[in-house]
């Protein structure tokens, strides 16, 4: 049986409630959720599970969930070796403007403000620094954008 797609994306943080407080400020109001929060295997700290509440179908794609866990130490910095950045899609421009209203009302760090992108038309996005400095788009697609990405026929 071939992968079907990406499950979770657990991330190691200085602060789990800070980064928390970020992640459902940003998405929250978009249906971004706490799904699980257990003790991890290691019986040292709890991982926090987020998702969108989208229904599990059998043999279907997975929702992707993102954990959160308490890191032991160190700091991220972007562009050295791991997770360059994490990228969440939603329905219009309309919502990737008030994502990018929460996080300049939160006072998060923005790395620029939504635009769109020149390279292909139909994306529309904008680039914010997570408390840890992880780098978070918020994006959206018009149909034929999505079209002509899963066609391999960018603009």
């Amino acid at each position: 049986m071939p992968v079907r797609g990406v499950d979770h994306i657990d991330l190691a943080v200085s602060d789990v409630e800070r980064s928390l407080a970020f992640y459902l400020g940003v998405l929250g109001p978009l249906g971004l959720r706490v799904e699980a929060r257990f003790e991890t295997y290691r019986h040292t700290e709890d991982v926090v599970y987020l998702g969108f509440g989208q229904e599990h179908v059998p043999g279907g794609q997975p929702e992707t969930r993102l954990g959160l866990r308490q890191a032991d130490g160190g700091e991220h910095h972007y562009y050295d070796v791991g997770i360059e950045h994490l990228a969440f899609v939603v329905e219009d421009r309309g919502e990737v403007d008030d994502a990018y209203e929460r996080c300049v009302a939160m006072g998060a760090r923005i790395q620029c403000a939504p635009e769109k992108e020149d390279d292909m038309e139909g994306y529309y996005t904008f680039f914010v620094f997570d408390p840890d400095g992880i780098r978070v788009e918020v994006c959206s697609w018009t149909a034929e954008a999505r079209e002509q990405w899963d066609t391999g026929k960018l603009a």
